[in-house]
């Protein structure tokens, strides 16, 4: 997952001014809102819930707002929001996938396609580049929870499939439907993850110069800036060097 560990460090380094952390409360606490609809309004029952809380919390969201989230659910008069995923190419060909959660399918499918546009892409038909990963769990800790050794045994007894470590975390990747298992299990050994989600794992990623990376890397700045996008996922890998210009 290269690419979209390497676009998760750019964005970390450069932190987030307050009307970003502002935009990014908003969509956090849409996920939350639409998985408490969706289930059970308790977390410990509700696995996408939880994920979604355990999001927000990563992000410093304030307590009050994740309440206020759920609550809007129960309240029965939450706006009603479909989830929808758009599929493109990228600069350099990488492929593209991106989910969103909207109440107008058609503005957010005209905004996605122009921000492909304006940004050196193309939207494709869905279907076009998601045979190309592996819709799958991952659990995430920082580096700090445990050495990597420690973090693949427990891992693997737990059922997962695979680790990758580095310095920016641990990803402990799993099986859709052993997801809760495998995250309860760490849980339990090494505190809260900051994240436990359902992902798109590249199988392969494209290696780009730096030209065609930093094209790519503002396409996905854009898209994610958009208030209805939630996740943006690439099939790439850029340089060191790239990921150090671009989070200054």
């Amino acid at each position: 997952m290269a690419g979209h560990s390497q676009f998760k460090n750019i964005m970390h380094r450069k932190g987030r001014q307050d009307a970003a952390r502002s935009k990014l409360f908003g969509k956090l606490a849409r996920e939350i809102t639409v998985a408490a609809k969706l289930g059970l309004a308790d977390p410990d029952m509700n696995a996408r819930l939880r994920a979604a809380i355990i999001a927000a919390r990563a992000e410093n969201m304030p307590k009050d707002n994740i309440e206020r989230a759920i609550k809007k659910a129960q309240g029965g008069d939450a706006e009603t929001y479909d989830e929808v995923r758009y599929e493109g190419y990228g600069p350099g060909g990488v492929a593209v996938i991106v989910e969103a959660l909207t109440d107008n399918r058609n503005r957010t499918a005209s905004d996605v396609r122009a921000v492909f546009s304006k940004n050196g892409g193309n939207l494709a038909e869905t279907g076009a580049v998601s045979f190309m990963f592996d819709h799958v769990g991952v659990v995430e800790f920082a580096a700090k929870a445990a050495s990597a050794d420690a973090m693949f045994d427990a891992a693997l007894d737990a059922g997962a499939d695979d680790v990758a470590s580095s310095e920016g975390g641990h990803e402990v990747y799993v099986a859709q439907d052993r997801l809760r298992e495998v995250a309860k299990a760490l849980e339990a050994k090494f505190g809260e993850p900051r994240k436990a989600a359902l992902v798109w794992k590249p199988q392969n990623t494209l290696p780009l110069d730096d030209s065609e990376g930093e094209k790519l890397v503002r396409l996905i700045e854009a898209l994610e800036d958009h208030d209805d996008v939630q996740n943006v996922y690439a099939n790439f890998e850029v340089s060191d060097a790239l990921v150090a210009k671009m989070s200054a």
